[in-house]
């Protein structure tokens, strides 16, 4: 324990360690230290992912969605989903159907009706009158060349500042803004950022000040836009707005939206709002430390599904990216856990702060274990052989092929398989002959092994009597070892090769059970017949 590290000289209770008691200032100040803050809230929360259908649900987007929904989940609250589609220029055809399936489809269930905001500009409109006639807010009709001057000319100050409206329309009289609108001039509505922004309590990050860069010789403001030209809200506005009509107590996103908190902030406290609490989540990385790329497509969970990631194992993916199970449990599982199981656990102490890596060998370990939970349960299993057969039957001759061989297939071998698609490469020989000419392995085999050794070996161990068992198949393998004096990994391997043309993967045992003994002498008897044409 944390508290077992600072040297007392008298015995206090944990309780009493915990307040102090008993202790000097100075061990005051180092227990203060050492006891992690509880920042994993004690009553219902309500929560919300907020995606914007301007593309595929990618990785982070999946991660942000889980980590809401686990804490709403955990602590008995809601979780809510509203799309963030004002900027009708850059959504995307089919991006919003996308976002339901992969809900869907990873079992992730949004409580309430979901929110559209393209749907609430009435609504917006409102709270906008409400900072117009307080003074918090104001129109401004400055052109877009006028803009990118000013946006030019900051950036060139020394030091450069980050703000860069110089407020010309603030100060505009009210007549000229009624012949302003009365001549239709575009014009869009800013935001009075205070000249300080607030400091800010992150639940993960702890106190954060941040503030614009600005040159005090030549003063800019940082007032953002809250109403574009189109008379749309800005994400800015229609963000605070709707959380806060939605009564979300705790907003967990990525930490690339840290710098606009403060903006945020500045916003409740113009409406005289509560805010939520606050959890930046770190950025995903790839293990070279490199941001992930959402350009490339490969982490768009559409692509992931098409490669044979099962709901369960990208969940389980996720959910370690930046937050940590309790670590004998985690390290007992394999860190392997279902969503219910998530839902249990989740916990915001366990969050990290440094960025998480993406490794696929992680995803894929996962794939392999989920993919094992579903073929041990029969119902899933029978959803397996309905996935397999369409493809099976498409190449097999009917008499080799059916639901009962490859269910079987599955059950006794399936321990070797990632990813279901794998199942045609992986046990191909099941359903036609195995090939020993143009085979790599069989070529790396007998340029270990000399084929007069290999055929002797295949010939000693004879054929299969029709009525032979498992056992008989191990006592037969036991004779050759301790009789003829052949090694038991020679045998393995030899039968291996005539019975699978060497793939490895499924046991001798299954293999012959599956086969059946009748074409597993055949197959012994066309091994020995190649082996005897090798030179």
């Amino acid at each position: 324990m944390i508290l077992s590290r600072i040297p007392t000289r008298s015995y206090c209770s944990s309780s009493q360690l915990t307040k102090g008691v008993g202790l000097s200032p100075l061990k005051k100040s180092l227990l203060s230290k050492r006891i992690k803050k509880d920042i994993h809230p004690s009553l219902p929360v309500r929560t919300r992912f907020a995606p914007s259908p301007t593309g595929l649900l990618h990785l982070g987007s999946l991660r942000t969605a889980l980590y809401n929904y686990l804490l709403a989940r955990n602590t008995n609250g809601q979780f809510l989903l509203r799309l963030e589609d004002t900027d009708q220029k850059r959504l995307v055809p089919g991006a919003e159907k996308d976002i339901y399936d992969v809900l869907n489809w990873c079992k992730i269930e949004y409580d309430e009706t979901v929110v559209r905001q393209s749907e609430r500009k009435l609504v917006y409109d409102k709270y906008v009158k409400i900072l117009l006639s307080s003074g918090m807010a104001y129109r401004c009709f400055c052109s877009k060349e006028r803009l990118n001057d000013l946006r030019h000319s900051a950036m060139e100050l020394k030091p450069p500042s980050m703000a860069s409206y110089d407020r010309c329309c603030a100060h505009l009289k009210e007549e000229e803004i009624n012949s302003n609108l009365t001549q239709g001039i575009p014009f869009t509505v800013r935001f009075k950022s205070p000249e300080q922004y607030p400091v800010f309590t992150d639940l993960l990050h702890g106190e954060v000040n941040l503030q614009p860069q600005v040159n005090f010789n030549d003063k800019r403001y940082d007032d953002l836009i809250l109403v574009k030209s189109d008379k749309l809200p800005t994400y800015h506005l229609a963000n605070v707005v709707d959380d806060h009509l939605m009564g979300i107590t705790h907003v967990i996103r990525g930490e690339e939206w840290l710098p606009s908190t403060p903006k945020h902030i500045a916003l409740y406290n113009a409406f005289g709002w509560v805010c939520p609490k606050f959890i930046h989540i770190p950025l995903l990385t790839t293990v070279g430390d490199k941001k992930l790329s959402k350009r490339k497509g490969d982490m768009s969970i559409s692509s992931l599904k098409k490669q044979g990631v099962l709901p369960e194992a990208l969940i389980n993916f996720c959910a370690l990216f930046g937050w940590s199970p309790p670590r004998d449990l985690a390290s007992k599982r394999h860190e392997c856990f279902s969503m219910e199981e998530l839902e249990n656990l989740f916990n915001l102490n366990g969050l990290t702060k440094g960025n998480a890596k993406v490794d696929d060998k992680k995803l894929w370990f996962f794939n392999k274990h989920f993919l094992q939970k579903r073929i041990s349960n029969p119902l899933m299993l029978k959803e397996l052989v309905d996935e397999i057969m369409p493809s099976l039957e498409s190449i097999y001759d009917n008499s080799t092929v059916n639901r009962e061989k490859v269910a079987k297939i599955l059950l006794n071998c399936g321990s070797c398989l990632t990813k279901i698609g794998d199942f045609h490469d992986e046990f191909y020989y099941f359903f036609e002959k195995p090939k020993y000419d143009d085979n790599d392995a069989v070529t790396k085999f007998l340029s270990k092994h000399e084929s007069r050794y290999i055929a002797s070996l295949i010939k000693k161990f004879g054929k299969l009597q029709e009525e032979a068992t498992i056992q008989d198949v191990e006592s037969m393998i036991d004779t050759m070892h301790y009789e003829h004096g052949f090694s038991r990994k020679d045998t393995y391997q030899s039968i291996r090769f005539a019975l699978a043309g060497c793939h490895s993967g499924a046991k001798i045992a299954a293999m012959i059970d599956i086969l059946g003994i009748k074409e597993t002498n055949k197959r012994l008897s066309e091994g020995l017949e190649f082996l005897r044409k090798v030179k």
